[in-house]
């Protein structure tokens, strides 16, 4: 059986500062609670591709993954 499932976070701040890390760790924990719930029924279980999507603000600008979608809908 194939099965997939996504995943996303959606984080805002009032500070300067970036909180890519806060959404990434997000993602993983929530897949790692799937993976533990569900290992049990499949020990091959793979977690892959967790990447921010889009960012905003900060020193940085902002961001939009090649091919994501984002806020913005279709890329």
């Amino acid at each position: 059986m194939d099965t997939s499932l996504s995943s996303a976070a959606a984080v805002t701040a009032t500070a300067r500062t970036g909180v890519e890390m806060e959404a990434l760790v997000a993602v993983s924990a929530a897949a790692l609670t799937v993976y533990d719930m569900c290992k049990a029924l499949d020990k091959g279980i793979e977690i892959r591709e967790i990447h921010l999507l889009e960012k905003s603000g900060g020193k940085s600008g902002h961001y939009v993954r090649a091919g994501g979608r984002g806020k913005g809908g279709k890329r």
